[in-house]
């Protein structure tokens, strides 16, 4: 199944055009690839269905409290890196990030790979990135 806006071919091209060099350089040692991603994880319960003789029924909180997590995952040593809070990742939180990478002090070019989230392609992340 390819999702309605995929362009395959160029997504093609960015592969053989990008990332396999890249990934290739990272296995002789010379870049780390980092794929960085959000995850968000809700604190409520949740039940399946269990079968059982008498059903009881658990009282549970409402509202949305989450415990978010900010990760780059190294693709060749699977070193990960995070970020987490409760309140939602941000611009800060990918800028966090990035300061904790910089801080491993690998010596070699790092490669990041993220998806099509928008805090990570702000002015105020570029700017870090750059200056």
């Amino acid at each position: 199944m390819i999702p309605a806006k995929a362009d395959t071919e160029s997504q093609k091209v960015f592969l053989d055009g990008e990332i396999k060099p890249r990934l290739a350089e990272a296995h002789t040692g010379k870049r780390a690839p980092y794929f960085i991603d959000a995850l968000h994880f809700v604190l409520a319960p949740f039940l399946g269905y269990l079968w059982c003789v008498s059903r009881d029924f658990i009282q549970s909180p409402a509202g949305r409290q989450r415990f978010n997590v900010l990760g780059a995952l190294n693709v060749i040593t699977h070193e990960l890196v995070t970020v987490t809070n409760d309140t939602y990742i941000t611009v800060e939180s990918v800028c966090e990030l990035l300061h904790k990478l910089a801080d491993t002090k690998l010596g070699i070019p790092i490669t990041q790979l993220l998806d099509n989230a928008r805090y990570p392609k702000c002015a105020l992340v570029l700017a870090y990135l750059f200056a």
